[in-house]
């Protein structure tokens, strides 16, 4: 049967889950800010996607770079992208539209396409002159002249014009072009006006240099303005990996990613063809690389659109609550010897992994501590609480993975930080990225001939606490002896100490986790075929390798039943005969979903684990990831009704169809299911009453 299983292309399935995200923005039941911020985040996803994917698909096609795939792939691949992006960009513009519609109802007004009224001309102008003009830079373009170097993610205006005065011989009035950046960086994007009459107003900076473009190039007329943008390759390729040169390399290559080829070049669709082609002749860009947007570009940049109105526009997230039996103890290590603790951000506070790892810092019986670090924030208060452990006299392992992408310069930045204050730093492992999410602590034994308690940190996420606010993860603190032997062995093989450990609690990528899911996926298969019940439920970001798509379509013909919440990539197909049992259900709402989480039914035993896994081939087979077993039976129930709050979601939840449509599951179900606010209200339930 494997023959006829079909797959949903990877990229395309990642559009669709980028389209949802759009689709929060046309929500009008959110508060108008909030339908704002999934505008920007649309955008810097799509931003990403064409510096990093698309840019990989053209690295094919040029024979620049290794792939799965061949050129003749890519190329079809790419073209299915324009097709679908081009698709998108007209729907959000539309749902823009729409959103502008809305602050005009809260007496918020956006200038678009018209000069400054009356009552702003003065300020407009004033404020161009003093602000803005003093940062302008205009180039005048030329074909096969030296042309002007275009920058990544950053905004343009190209402007065609006339001499005032032409020459006399002219037949017709010959055109003349140029181009400037927008000072982005010197001038905010979006300025507040004067309001009038108890409305706001905010122009885009790009209109108020439109307005005045005049002043630029007094001896023209302008005929016309339109804003362009180019996305570059910004992945970054070491041929070498030695642990030596990692660094220098690393740091080499982050320089260059600003000129990286380019992958795609976006322009207003108002522009006339004369005039954009005028441009691609002299930027030498090709009609591939064309991808036509909007009047308004660089679009993220609405995360940053003041508010001038009232706080009611934004949406307001629940408050981080604490966790009373924490607070009990008044100590992080005293209340993790009596249970297995569970954190859930960014419902309750992330101050308790600092606290943990303070507790590390200055308890005099701790004598060494093991991260690993994937994202950490910058000014990170885990990196200060490891420096104060290294300053305390504690031996401090940090293992760094330098391969993170667009967080390379930080890490390494962090790093050298970490090492002047005495952490032992070891770096990335050639040819795989670590990206498991553990910290060890080790403690001395107690002198009354105790047995010393040692503790761990698992989690799905990140040691990043500006992250915590807004992602959604799980984490476990625990001292079960059985599971810290398993980390410590993780430690060992990050530290090349251990070449073939084994494991007794945790499943680990490239030693036994896939094995392990083999036999989880059988023994589910196995307990329908006798006749009992088969159940699996997955949780994840991703889902991409295929061999694990063929065990869950396998499992699915054989009975079982399966639900995947998957937040991103999805390559799996329902709705097929061999996917009658699977159910993909996607939920996009205030926080991003990226815990992950496994469920086996295993004849009523219930196995769960939390992993820092998706289910992508990077994951299993090129990274080093950890999977780990919730062992307290009150724990486990509280994940069991966790799932099921997910599954229950009939506001924020999709149900992915073989078409890759995001069909909402509203239903007449007077009872309505927020899932995030559902758990919010669970774990208070459970934690403070």
């Amino acid at each position: 049967m494997e023959e006829s299983y079909k797959y949903f292309r990877r990229d395309i399935s990642w559009l669709s889950f980028n389209y949802r995200v759009l689709l929060e923005a046309e929500d009008e039941t959110l508060p108008i800010f909030e339908r704002v911020k999934f505008l920007s985040i649309y955008s810097s996803n799509l931003e990403e996607f064409y510096e990093i994917r698309v840019a990989e698909h053209r690295g094919v096609i040029m024979k620049k770079n290794y792939a799965d795939e061949s050129a003749s792939e890519a190329e079809a691949t790419l073209e299915a992208i324009t097709d679908e992006v081009n698709r998108q960009q007209r729907e959000y513009y539309r749902i823009f539209h729409k959103v502008l519609t809305e602050l005009n109802r809260q007496n918020i007004y956006f200038y678009q396409n018209s000069d400054p009224e009356p009552f702003h001309k003065d300020f407009v102008k004033k404020f161009f002159s003093e602000e803005i003009f003093p940062f302008l830079a205009p180039v005048m373009i030329q074909k096969d002249d030296v042309r002007m170097f275009i920058r990544d993610r950053r905004l343009y205006l190209v402007i065609r014009m006339f001499k005032r005065e032409p020459k006399e011989n002219e037949l017709l009035p010959q055109p003349y072009y140029a181009m400037m950046k927008i000072p982005y960086a010197k001038v905010p994007r979006f300025i507040p006006l004067p309001s009038h009459d108890g409305k706001f107003y905010i122009m885009f900076i790009d209109d108020v240099i439109r307005a005045n473009l005049s002043w630029v190039f007094p001896g023209y007329l302008i005929d016309s303005a339109y804003s362009i943008k180019i996305s570059r390759d910004a992945d970054i390729y070491l041929e070498d990996e030695n642990k030596s040169t990692i660094v220098e390399s690393l740091k080499q290559k982050v320089k260059k990613r600003k000129i990286g080829a380019l992958s795609r070049f976006v322009y207003d669709p108002e522009m006339p063809q004369d005039f954009l082609q005028y441009i691609c002749d002299a930027f030498h860009i090709s009609k591939e690389d064309l991808v036509a947007a909007g009047r308004y570009l660089n679009l993220q940049d609405l995360a940053k659109l003041p508010n001038p109105g009232s706080k009611s526009l934004e949406q307001h997230p629940p408050v981080p609550m604490n966790i009373p039996y924490i607070d009990e103890y008044g100590s992080v290590f005293k209340s993790i010897k009596h249970r297995d603790i569970l954190l859930c951000f960014p419902y309750q506070r992330f101050d308790y992994l600092i606290r943990f790892l303070m507790e590390a810092a200055f308890d005099p019986k701790v004598e060494e501590i093991k991260i690993t670090q994937y994202r950490v924030a910058e000014d990170s208060a885990v990196i200060n609480a490891l420096i104060s452990a290294a300053r305390n006299g504690k031996k401090v392992t940090v293992f760094v993975e330098l391969k993170a992408r667009f967080d390379e310069e930080n890490n390494m930045n962090t790093a050298e930080q970490m090492e002047q204050a005495g952490i032992r730093i070891i770096y990335s492992i050639p040819g795989l990225k670590v990206h498991a999410k553990v910290a060890l602590i080790m403690r001395q034994a107690s002198s009354n001939g105790s047995p010393r308690k040692n503790f761990a940190y698992l989690s799905t996420g990140n040691f990043n606490e500006k992250t915590a606010k807004i992602y959604s993860d799980m984490a476990l603190l625990t001292c079960d002896k059985e599971m810290i032997m398993d980390v410590n062995k993780v430690f060992a093989m990050l530290e090349g100490k251990l070449q073939q450990p084994t494991f007794h609690y945790m499943l680990v990528a490239r030693v036994n986790m896939v094995n392990e899911l083999n036999a989880m996926f059988a023994r589910e298969i196995q307990h329908v075929k006798e006749g009992r019940k088969g159940r699996i439920i997955l949780k994840m970001n991703g889902l991409h390798d295929q061999h694990m798509i063929n065990e869950l379509y396998q499992a699915s013909e054989s009975g079982v039943d399966i639900d995947l919440l998957i937040r991103g990539i999805c390559c799996l197909v329902p709705n097929q005969p061999y996917s009658a049992n699977i159910r993909v259900t996607r939920i996009v709402d205030m926080f991003l979903e990226h815990a992950r989480i496994w469920y086996f039914w295993n004849d009523g035993k219930e196995d769960l684990f939390l992993t820092s896994a998706d289910w992508m081939r990077r994951n299993l087979n090129r990274r080093i990831e950890t999977a780990f077993p919730i062992l307290d039976p009150d724990i486990k129930e509280q994940f069991i009704q966790i799932l099921k709050i997910q599954l229950q979601d009939n506001v924020k939840a999709c149900l992915i169809d073989e078409h890759l449509n995001n069909n909402f599951k509203h239903d007449d179900n007077p009872v309505k299911v927020r899932s995030q606010l559902a758990i919010y209200e669970y774990l208070k339930r459970k934690y403070l009453l």
